[in-house]
């Protein structure tokens, strides 16, 4: 059997040493984390278009990590000094793969930025800085505690988890729909769900991708995207 096909929408990166000039990323953890999923991942070019069409001969999506939204798409009619890697392109075309994944009901997994995204989306605000280095979570890992019953319970199969977090935003304003599944100790919304959605639909803040080879609790999130699209083909 053909491994489930794994929509992951590239990151834009000014420089990278092996290719000479700017390039389309993604991080090899999580790449090999949907791998050893039994997944086939595969980078899909941010463009302009028809998102839905291009999305169609997918089997699930997953919306990584990566840089800050721009504030005017939330409502915000200023910029916090410390937003960074704004990208117009970007915002527009992972905003468009959260709504279409959604309203077609493909699986999908939002990490970090990916979970912001999907806030978003469905017309939810996010805070643009959460106080500074004593404040955010960067380079931090800490204890989240997950809701019972949660689609995100049932795929790592715990009620806490030891996230591992680099971010300095977090979600204000909830969207429309979804419900909190995880917070941290500090009450950063660490998990969002979107009950009653057509499709698998989980979304964390944390970076799974960053433990998965040690950790069975966060390689069974992409376990459960990848089976999810292989159960939706």
């Amino acid at each position: 059997m053909t491994r489930p096909l794994i929509a992951v929408p590239a990151r834009f990166s000014a420089t990278t040493s092996a290719l000479r000039y700017a390039a389309e990323v993604n991080a090899r953890a999580l790449i090999e984390a949907v791998w050893r999923a039994g997944g086939e991942p595969a980078s899909i070019h941010p463009a302009a278009g028809d998102v839905a069409a291009r999305l169609a001969r997918f089997d699930g999506v997953l919306l990584p990590g990566g840089g800050d939204l721009a504030p005017h798409r939330y409502g915000a009619t200023e910029t916090h000094a410390a937003v960074y890697d704004v990208d117009d392109l970007q915002d527009a075309f992972d905003l468009a793969v959260a709504r279409r994944a959604l309203d077609l009901g493909l699986p999908l997994l939002a990490i970090c930025r990916g979970m912001q995204v999907v806030n978003v989306a469905l017309d939810g605000t996010l805070e643009q800085d959460m106080g500074g280095p004593e404040r955010e979570h960067r380079h931090l890992v800490h204890p989240v505690e997950i809701q019972r019953g949660t689609l995100l319970e049932r795929a790592t199969g715990v009620e806490k988890t030891e996230a591992s977090c680099y971010h300095h935003q977090r979600v204000d304003r909830i969207g429309a729909g979804l419900s909190v599944t995880a917070r941290a100790a500090d009450g950063t919304v660490e998990g969002l769900e979107l009950p009653g959605a057509p499709g698998w639909f989980t979304a964390v803040q944390w970076h799974p991708e960053d433990t998965a080879d040690r950790d069975p609790a966060q390689q069974c999130l992409f376990d459960a995207l990848v089976r999810a699209a292989a159960e939706g083909r």
